[in-house]
């Protein structure tokens, strides 16, 4: 606090000029309830109170303004207002546990983290191919691919260095590889292991939660066809020929990270999905610690199931087969609501997809919450553009409203209600809803 004190900062000026304000205002306060009679006569206070009031006001306005101009001066920009936003707002939203990774669990943290600040992302490190895969056999670290993803999805930083991370090498001896996968690798390299340099980058990208793998270990995926093939590796078992029979994590007995534990069992709810079923979904499950927390936690435990079929995975499945799958390789008891999307897949984008092998999931599920089937719930979750994605803004508000539903006493013993959520569901919609008002009223 003392170095506030050093001359240069342009800080002191303004906050003596609001000290100044106050001072005027408290003099003004006392003229009105006649505290200073002997040091003004009667008649001339009443022009007295009005110079004093401006003069406070006017020194209070400039002070603000000034100290608010130096700040941001010295920090670069105004962000760090949002940063004090973050810590103090998000800071009280709901604990959530994310499991998954590929591209669909970047959906849910995207959307999430405009309501909680309080988010871990547990994933999977099953990745062989592509960059990851190049870096996991060079240099034997951990494959970092979908965990840039996700750090990226969770990141508060400026559009350019979100670009910069997601930036891949077209030419040369670094074709293929992204800017964040050489990041981590240097950073681990650098801070030593591979927790402390996502805890430094997350620090870089100023990321709102944590992002964890599943597990330190170099595991490997395995899986059996309907035939009998066995196929070795996550990349060569996305482009399976023949149907998956099973999968299988070598070594079977992985230790998961303590952390990514810790945060399933002391979350308010734990995500699983969306994303490809056998070679990001059941990764993590296939280490048995975690699928126990998962089974264990008092959360509420909510499946989002895929919109689109997988070509090499999931061919002609419904909702109904994933959940199958998922309960043939860990045993049931791991979900308590099934999310589901309701919305059509325009027409046109079918036809594409149909092209490549895939289709819309099928969505007739008999789940109801009795006979210890699953709570199924419908909503429209799609964003259809180049490509079918789950909507981040919709899937978030899902997942807060199955939150209100199914554990209304979540913020028990901290200063929250389920009230205070309801309003930032309408703050942070009220916009859009502004603008569409709008809009309605300049076409009349």
């Amino acid at each position: 606090m003392w170095r506030l004190l050093i001359p240069g900062l342009k800080l002191k000026r303004f906050m003596a000029l609001m000290a100044l304000g106050f001072m005027a205002l408290g003099m003004a306060l006392g003229l009105s309830l006649w505290a200073l009679p002997a040091l003004i006569p009667h008649w001339h206070r009443p022009a007295s109170e009005a110079v004093l009031l401006v003069l406070g006001v006017g020194s209070i306005v400039l002070g603000v303004y000034g100290l608010w101009r130096s700040l941001n001066e010295m920090l670069g920009s105004d962000k760090w207002a949002g940063l004090l936003y973050s810590k103090r707002q998000l800071a009280r939203g709901p604990h959530v546990a994310a499991l998954g990774g590929g591209t669909g669990m970047p959906s849910v943290l995207r959307g999430l983290k405009h309501y909680s600040s309080n988010l871990t992302a547990v994933v999977t490190v099953a990745d062989d191919g592509g960059s990851s895969g190049r870096l996991r056999g060079d240099m034997g670290m951990l494959p970092p691919g979908d965990i840039r993803n996700c750090m990226v999805a969770l990141a508060d930083t400026e559009p350019l260095m979100e670009q910069l991370f997601q930036h891949r090498f077209t030419s040369g001896e670094l074709k293929g590889h992204s800017f964040g996968n050489l990041f981590l690798a240097a950073m681990e390299q650098v801070s030593g292991d591979f927790v402390t340099a996502l805890r430094e980058s997350s620090r870089v990208l100023a990321v709102r939660g944590t992002v964890l793998p599943a597990t330190l270990e170099h595991v490997t995926l395995e899986a059996e066809l309907v035939d009998g093939t066995h196929v070795t590796g996550e990349s060569a078992i996305g482009h399976s020929a023949r149907p998956i029979s099973r999968v299988w994590m070598e070594p079977g007995d992985a230790t998961p990270l303590r952390e990514a534990i810790e945060s399933i069992m002391s979350a308010n709810m734990v995500v699983l999905g969306p994303g490809s079923l056998y070679t990001s979904i059941l990764p993590n499950l296939l280490i048995p610690a975690i699928a126990d927390a998962i089974r264990q936690t008092p959360a509420v435990r909510v499946y989002v199931a895929n919109i689109m079929t997988q070509p090499g995975e999931t061919v002609n499945f419904s909702v109904r087969d994933h959940l199958d799958a998922i309960e043939s390789h860990v045993g049931p008891g791991l979900i308590d609501v099934v999310l589901v999307n309701n919305q059509r897949v325009p027409e046109h984008l079918l036809e594409r997809y149909r092209q490549e092998g895939a289709d819309q999931v099928g969505v007739i599920f008999d789940g109801g919450g009795t006979g210890g089937e699953p709570v199924v719930i419908y909503d429209n979750l799609l964003l259809a553009g180049q490509v079918v994605r789950h909507d981040p803004d919709k899937l978030a508000v899902a997942l807060l409203r199955i939150l209100l539903k199914f554990r209304p006493k979540w913020a028990e013993g901290r200063m929250i209600d389920a009230a205070w959520l309801e309003n930032r569901l309408r703050e942070r919609h009220q916009p859009r809803w502004d603008g569409l008002m709008r809009d309605k009223l300049r076409r009349r």
